[in-house]
């Protein structure tokens, strides 16, 4: 077998695909376990570690767990599909509603942290900050189903937030934004960049995922009526938990 090259794929590889594949078309649902092992490596006439190569290659793709004397399972979590225009309407977070809820009807679990910190330069660079001015910064981990789906840190100038409820674990309805709006720095648009790399050590413990598997990178700039920068949000997504959707008139 080869690639669209022409290369001929690693045993492992041809491998994997034809999991893959069985996977794709329901021959192995959500929860069932695939061959071990053993198995695979005499299916295919070859070692333990090439069969053994194969299935690491599932499970850093996201679509099998492997549990120690259990084999390798099939996922059965649901992909997170992420409207990235929808979810930041200002009917959404105006209206009391969070934006995690535009993507998701599964209750998450959030754990967050509100610290006053020195921001990072490049941070400080995009919300304006003068050189020995603070930032709010919060930190949250999303828990969807026991599996953690993203890390994010949102930077807001402390001058702007300071004494409201962005300060605080609970922002109250409407998040960040609606806590915003009150203060008179309404976002009215947004920017958001996005790229793909491997994890750090410390993004991959977050995540729980192996350090293999790469994670989205989003970057959101939050713009007040008069053009000035409120948030910098920074997110960290396990790439095997999200779909990002976009869907605009042309």
């Amino acid at each position: 077998m080869a690639d669209e090259t022409g290369a001929e794929l690693p045993k492992y590889q041809r491998i994997a695909d034809d999991l893959k594949a069985a996977i794709e078309t329901g021959d192995y649902s959500p929860g069932d376990r695939l061959p071990g092992e053993n198995t695979l490596a005499k299916q295919y006439g070859v070692a333990t570690l090439t069969a053994r190569q194969a299935l690491k290659v599932l499970r850093t793709e996201g679509l099998v767990e492997t549990k120690k004397g259990a084999g390798a399972r099939v996922i059965s979590f649901s992909p997170i599909r992420r409207h990235g225009i929808q979810r930041l309407a200002r009917d959404q977070w105006g209206g009391g509603k969070s934006i995690w809820s535009a993507d998701e009807e599964r209750p998450v679990t959030i754990d967050v942290r509100v610290d006053t910190v020195t921001a990072p330069a490049h941070i400080a660079r995009m919300l304006g900050l003068a050189e020995d001015e603070m930032a709010c910064a919060r930190s949250r981990r999303f828990v969807l189903d026991g599996r953690p789906v993203m890390l994010a840190t949102s930077y807001l100038p402390s001058t702007l937030v300071e004494g409201s409820a962005i300060t605080r674990i609970d922002t109250g309805e409407g998040g960040t934004y609606a806590r915003l709006a009150e203060l008179g720095y309404a976002p009215v648009h947004f920017r958001e960049e996005i790229r793909s790399r491997l994890p750090t050590a410390a993004e991959a413990l977050g995540l729980s995922m192996p350090v293999e598997r790469p994670v989205l990178k989003l970057c959101r700039t939050a713009f007040a009526a008069d053009g000035r920068v409120v948030e910098v949000n920074e997110m960290t997504l396990d790439s095997a938990s999200y779909v990002l959707d976009y869907e605009f008139d042309a």
